[in-house]
């Protein structure tokens, strides 16, 4: 699984799909500002890391024994994901919007019929990257008032934030997690390969002990 999570690590910061810039950090939507910013989308437009990522994520349904039924993706960016992950184990696949359509039959859950349910199937939730974990909890709340079980959430990477692990146990029943990509896996890769230098990888290490006191830190206030 570490081979794996190097592999995307290299791949995505040699295409610019993981960028990590500690003396310019990037706002985040919760107006932080934060060393590292995270676009799997990119990794769409290259075949064989498509196909890497599917199997990855395969490679963790069968060694935890999730046994999936469905195979759902979050909207947008874990949707095509999902998607190559349930063609790959010939899974049905759905998709979980943010909220419900504001017109038509308003539905929040896609490829399933509005008037029916989900019957009790296990479900595997897919997103691209675990931050905070708020809204992958979400999606995971979403499956089960259809009727489904989630009890497992993967994602391509995550950034291992205490936040995100506290949002997933609060969960009635909790809900497990796990990423291809880890954030220590990520700097380890970075320093390796020579894409920072010790002073920008101590910055983000620091980052990592306190994401949310870092920028105030070092003279990058939260945006109000």
């Amino acid at each position: 699984m570490e081979d794996i999570g190097k592999r995307i690590a290299e791949q995505g910061l040699r295409i610019g799909a993981i960028k990590l810039n500690p003396n310019e950090p990037f706002r985040w939507a919760s107006g932080y500002r934060m060393p590292v910013y995270n676009d799997n989308r990119m990794f769409l437009f290259h075949p064989e890391t498509r196909r890497l990522i599917a199997r990855g994520l395969a490679d963790i349904v069968e060694r935890e024994g999730i046994a999936p039924e469905v195979v759902a993706g979050t909207a947008t960016a874990g949707i095509p994901h999902g998607a190559l992950l349930a063609d790959l184990l010939s899974l049905p696949f759905i998709y979980i919007r943010d909220k419900p359509k504001a017109h038509g039959l308003k539905n929040r859950i896609e490829g399933l019929d509005a008037e029916s349910d989900l019957g009790g199937r296990r479900v595997v939730v897919i997103e691209d990257l675990i931050s905070t974990g708020g809204s992958s909890a979400k999606a995971v709340m979403a499956v089960r008032e259809a009727n489904g079980r989630a009890d497992w959430c993967l994602s391509i990477f995550s950034y291992g934030l205490e936040k995100a692990e506290a949002e997933f146990t609060s969960l009635a029943p909790p809900c497990r997690f796990a990423s291809l990509l880890t954030f220590p896996v990520l700097l380890d890769v970075a320093r390796s390969g020579g894409f920072l230098g010790a002073a920008q990888i101590a910055l983000l290490e620091a980052w990592r002990k306190d994401p949310f006191g870092w920028g105030p830190a070092h003279g990058f206030p939260k945006d109000s």
